[in-house]
């Protein structure tokens, strides 16, 4: 799963043992060395169906944009400004180094719970991968309200949502396995370390968006196929400022 240059057991089991900002403080470094990166194909997939379906954007936002992986795709469909937003100083380090000449993008420190109120209505599109996970189910209000303070009129907050993985396969006893064993160390170890990776539903998640003022669809990102039932693998969900 990692490359000779992702980070050791003992790193890992470190950043598990440090709060969700410290974890990810240490991890950084070797963050793009590791399968949590968002990959490239995902990244794509989102820019090509964007692109298709609403063409080009004013401003764009990444929300916890980790090492900036997202960045050049929001630069390539924005015509303006580019923010990527972080907890992690360590990330948002790497992700400054990684894009340091680009003078259209930048980045601020913030959690994403709370943003600040000097990027209220500064965006027409607002991105997110792989972080939801970090939240629980009660804090998705204020991280959906955030955002939505963020975007301007009819702005979009745009997203992948996996399917949900049948108990037939393999992988959900290792997610359920993962969630079981982080709500453990949760329980017996301080700080905490958030991260599960069954706690956020399309059902719940559209309730939540409706909840702070988004309409809201999801597209099919026919490019991870669709399962044996006919469902789409991977969706997009669009949720737009009311």
């Amino acid at each position: 799963m990692f490359s000779s240059h992702g980070p050791s057991v003992r790193e890992l089991a470190v950043q598990g043992l440090s709060s969700v900002e410290r974890g990810y403080d240490l991890l950084a470094p070797k963050f793009d060395h590791t399968p949590f990166r968002t990959p490239d194909r995902m990244l794509d997939a989102v820019e090509e169906t964007l692109a298709q379906r609403e063409g080009t954007f004013g401003s764009g936002l990444d929300v916890c944009c980790g090492t900036g992986a997202g960045i050049g795709m929001l630069r390539r469909l924005c015509r303006d400004r580019v923010t990527g937003v972080d907890l992690s100083a360590g990330m948002l380090a790497e992700a400054e180094r990684t894009h340091a000449d680009d003078d259209r993008a930048d980045f601020v420190r913030a959690d994403a719970r709370a943003l600040p109120s000097a990027l209220a209505g500064s965006y027409d599109l607002a991105v997110s991968f792989g972080a939801f996970g970090h939240f629980l189910p009660s804090e998705r209000p204020a991280l959906f309200s955030g955002v939505r303070s963020t975007l301007r009129e009819g702005g979009l907050f745009a997203f992948p949502i996996g399917a949900p993985i049948p108990p037939t396969s393999p992988v959900w006893w290792a997610v359920a396995g993962f969630d079981a064993a982080m709500r453990v160390r949760n329980a017996v170890w301080r700080p905490p370390f958030v991260m599960y990776y069954r706690t956020f539903p399309l059902s719940g998640v559209r309730a939540d968006l409706r909840a702070a003022g988004f309409t809201v669809e999801t597209v099919a990102l026919e490019h991870f196929g669709r399962q044996a039932g006919g469902a789409p693998r991977w969706r997009l969900v669009l949720a737009r400022r009311c």
